[in-house]
């Protein structure tokens, strides 16, 4: 299926010049799909009125200009607890910032907010009735016109599985690639050669010959401040972050024997029955990455072309349990409730790969035990099926690349 994302416990392609670690509403869509929201909570009691706190700039604002000012606010009672973070080159920190003496209004102790930023904010009220209530919201920051910036996969700091991809994606196309290619250096420790390739002018991606070693080092340097990417436009970072590789985790779907093979190190640790795609909505063959991870999710059809006569989607499910994305085009593996007959039978998808589950989730269901032993980064391996392989552009697919091939694709060769 193609999904709409609901309550994320991991994001794991987080756009590191853009995107905040708070956990959020997401949005994803799946069997093949994207999507994305907010999250207004009420903690307890009658609901208050949802603009009971008031937050500009406006939820969802992009390329927000650095003189808005950034406001909380409440009509009557008292904000309890502002939190604001800031994301930018890859990089978290938090926004200082003080509550009025009347209770109403937040604001920051900066005067300005920064270039190139992602912002968001969650706050705590008690209006005049004793009601609590909560906000998130996220706006992000302009680019200037002769600027450009990098969002870098995968997070600063973060863990990952042995299969994953560097990727940086450029706000604007990039003309001079070979200039942006030298400004950009991915080392490792232990040392391993590690190689760009450039799809388009817009993504360029990282990666060694085979999938790196676990307890790997990796560091990313952006030397992209003053270089020239078009003409006119130059780079604004001027930054260094790392990430490290955990254990080797390799689990192999076999469509036709509706089978998942996990290994942990080489080591076969579990054999799971899985559905794949039907015949006519088949899964896609090839290595595929994970992405993101979502503890529950939405998937509906019609956001990834699966419509009904009337323009529905041929399927809405409000939440699928313990999805974990492997392309951009929507291709899952996630839990199923709604299929018992399937598993270990019949391919029954609109093309993801689908685990047993049960409704709301469990970790002791086949796919809560999948998701809690998995990292962003690790590989899934589909065979067997009727379907073509993944793009190398489709998710982090370059695995399905030949060395040669992806050492062509870089600029400066």
């Amino acid at each position: 299926m193609r999904h709409e994302t609901g309550r994320a416990r991991r994001v794991g392609v987080a756009l590191a010049a853009v995107v905040t670690g708070a956990a959020l509403l997401a949005g994803a869509t799946g069997c093949t799909g994207d999507g994305r929201s907010g999250l207004d909570r009420v903690l307890g009691g009658p609901p208050p009125a949802a603009d009971s706190i008031r937050v500009t700039p406006d939820d969802g604002a992009r390329g927000v200009r650095t003189g808005q000012r950034l406001r909380v606010r409440v009509p009557d009672g008292r904000l309890e607890s502002v939190r604001v973070t800031r994301v930018q080159d890859a990089r978290e920190s938090e926004v200082p910032g003080r509550v009025s003496r009347d209770g109403l209004t937040w604001a920051p102790e900066e005067d300005r907010l920064a270039l190139a930023a992602r912002y968001t904010v969650d706050a705590v009220a008690v209006d005049g009735d004793g009601r609590r209530s909560a906000r998130h919201t996220w706006f992000t920051t302009r680019v200037p016109d002769e600027r450009f910036v990098a969002y870098v996969t995968p997070d600063d700091r973060s863990t990952v599985g042995t299969g994953m991809i560097v990727s940086l994606r450029f706000n604007r196309e990039i003309e001079d690639r070979a200039a942006v290619e030298r400004a950009v250096r991915v080392t490792a420790s232990p040392a391993v050669r590690v190689r760009p390739h450039w799809f388009g002018r817009g993504r360029l991606d990282f990666r060694p010959e085979d999938y790196w070693r676990p307890g790997t080092r990796v560091t990313v340097a952006l030397r992209l401040r003053d270089v020239e990417g078009a003409p006119g436009v130059y780079g604004l970072q001027q930054r260094t972050f790392s990430f490290t590789v955990g254990r080797d985790q390799v689990s192999l779907v076999d469509a036709a024997r509706h089978t998942m093979q996990v290994r942990r190190d080489g080591r076969l640790v579990a054999t799971v029955p899985i559905t794949a795609g039907a015949p006519d909505t088949t899964t896609y063959n090839g290595r595929m990455v994970v992405t993101e991870m979502f503890e529950v999710t939405r998937m509906n059809g019609a956001t990834v072309g699966f419509r009904k006569a009337d323009g529905k989607g041929e399927y809405d499910i409000p939440d699928v349990p313990h999805a974990m994305r492997l392309t951009e085009s929507g291709t899952f593996l996630h839990g199923n409730y709604w299929a018992p007959y399937a598993f270990g039978k019949v391919n029954v998808s609109h093309g993801c790969v689908g685990l047993r589950d049960v409704k709301g989730g469990s970790a002791r269901t086949p796919a809560g035990w999948f998701f809690d032993r998995s990292l962003i980064g690790d590989v899934v391996e589909v065979v067997h099926s009727e379907d073509r392989t993944v793009a190398p552009d489709n998710g982090l697919g370059g695995w399905n690349m030949g060395w040669e091939e992806w050492v062509a694709g870089s600029a400066v060769n």
